[in-house]
């Protein structure tokens, strides 16, 4: 009664070493193995259940554990919902386990496919921490083939192969299910190696300002006006002629200190735009009227005239806005978040020399879709401005860079990551990374990147095809008018479920 649970466990333990900060992303492939096997011991739905938010309460708790820093109050609804979504799984998983070996091995992996869309979407948007194609995509080669398959298409060959191992464990006649999940994924690492993407447009000389927070994790006087002065400051201390591009991160302006509502804040940036002979990239917030406002990325070309601006569309829920507002307001920690962001309505590319540059805004750059929505707008490079500093010294920031890593590589391009108190980094078009800033510091990151002239990945043009396909062969099979009777005979004839 109590191995289901244990190999619950296992699996969600395995599942937290694929991903920072251990980050062996070769347990993608492993993990899933003990919860599999152990559903299909499993006699009673309820213990099915029960396992299964085992594993997702032992996965998505420590692999969210930064969270804390907020408050147990945000961390245990959003683990327990987590956890209850993969009792869900496990139940489905459950619920075949007596089918033909073929027909488990497909609903497995269309099945997990589909939990990870509807958790990525639903509710309020979505929620894509822990999506097993970015741990398996952040192998070596791996990361260059996200490039035709996307992080969804990793998420379907790990669970193929683990599925596929579960299967030989139990009688060796299914060696194929493994094997050529197996032989699959060597393949798209070798090209993937062979053939990583590459940016191949001009370069730009980038500097990332990270001019930190006075107070992170708490709000302290004058805040706004003080991250404002440490950005200046440090920009202020570039050599004009030696940089192309100027990132400042997600909330480096804010009221009154933000350059749409103060015109001496905007004349300082176009300034600074002049003087460096560079783009300068600002983002902060500004008052959108009572009880509201507006998160935005903003553009000033080297002649001091401002490009455009980009309103982040995807705003995070209870730390950007509240929903059911009114219902909650006995939550004293939802004080912390007195306004509510107004969505923007559109992808803004912007058009400098040398090329088109897409931005996204902190929560949007874990999402794929958004990345892609840029690049299918017309970005040949990419930024995602983020803060973090609500999170402390926790391995946050480096789980969201092994997603924009992950992001860069799927659409193939050059991705700069600048965050206001760190990690800030620059990521190349096939996933990997240089020098990064340190948590909390006060410092400029400089480096090259490249505007992609090769057109888009076949990830990028497509989007989630084998994902999208893994999950509609799953439904037409649980959907197949044969299927109860498949499974009453899988019933009648226990063994024939695991040895056909």
């Amino acid at each position: 009664m109590w191995i289901p649970y244990v190999t619950a466990a296992a699996s969600g333990l395995l599942l937290v070493l694929a991903f920072p900060p251990f980050d062996f992303g070769v347990l993608a492939f492993v993990a899933p193995v003990p919860l599999l096997w152990g559903l299909r011991h499993t006699e009673r739905p309820g213990t099915a259940l029960a396992a299964g938010f085992v594993f997702g309460a032992i996965f998505f708790g420590i692999l969210l554990r930064w969270i804390l820093v907020i408050g147990a109050v945000a961390w245990v609804p959003l683990t327990v919902y987590l956890a209850s979504t993969a009792a869900a799984y496990a139940f489905l998983v459950w619920f075949v386990r007596l089918w033909p070996a073929w027909r488990w091995w497909l609903v497995v992996i269309g099945g997990w496919a589909l939990w990870e869309f509807l958790r990525a979407r639903f509710p309020f948007g979505g929620f894509p921490w822990g999506g097993l194609g970015y741990a398996a995509a952040g192998n070596p080669g791996a990361l260059g083939a996200t490039q035709w398959v996307g992080p969804t298409g990793w998420t379907v060959l790990a669970v193929a192969v683990a599925a596929g191992v579960v299967l030989v464990i139990e009688d060796h006649r299914h060696w194929r299910h493994a094997v050529d999940s197996l032989a699959v994924v060597l393949l798209l690492v070798l090209c993937g190696a062979l053939f990583a993407p590459s940016a191949d447009g001009d370069e730009v000389r980038v500097a990332v300002v990270q001019g930190n927070s006075p107070c992170p994790m708490t709000r302290c006087q004058n805040e706004n006006k003080r991250i404002y002065e440490s950005h200046m400051a440090l920009t202020q201390r570039l050599v004009e002629g030696t940089v192309d591009l100027v990132v400042w991160a997600e909330n480096s302006t804010g009221s009154p200190y933000e350059p749409e509502g103060n015109p001496d804040v905007a004349e300082a940036i176009a300034s600074e735009a002049q003087r460096l002979g560079a783009y300068v990239m600002v983002s902060g917030t500004r008052s959108a009227g009572p009880g509201e406002f507006a998160n935005v990325n903003m553009l000033w070309s080297p002649s001091g005239l401002k490009v455009g601006e980009y309103f982040k569309q995807h705003p995070v829920p209870f730390g950007e806005y509240v929903p059911f507002r009114s219902a909650l307001d006995f939550i004293p920690q939802l004080e912390r978040v007195p306004r509510d962001m107004v969505r923007g309505d559109e992808t803004v590319v912007f058009s400098m020399v040398g090329g088109d540059l897409g931005s996204l805004i902190s929560f949007e750059g874990a999402f794929i879709r958004h990345l892609r929505a840029s690049v299918r707008e017309g970005a040949e490079l990419l930024v995602v401005a983020t803060n973090e500093s609500s999170y402390g010294e926790g391995p946050a920031a480096d789980q969201f860079i092994d997603m924009t890593r992950v992001g860069a590589a799927a659409m193939g391009m050059d991705l700069v990551h600048a965050a206001i108190t760190g990690k800030s980094t620059i990521i190349a078009a096939d996933g990997t990374y240089g020098d990064t800033t340190d948590l909390l510091s006060t410092e400029v990151l400089f480096g090259r990147a490249a505007f992609r002239d090769a057109g888009s990945t076949l990830y990028a043009r497509f989007g989630d095809v084998l994902s999208t396909l893994a999950i509609v062969i799953a439904l037409a099979l649980l959907a197949s008018p044969i299927a109860d009777r498949i499974r009453r005979r899988g019933i009648d004839h226990p063994d024939q479920g695991l040895t056909t």
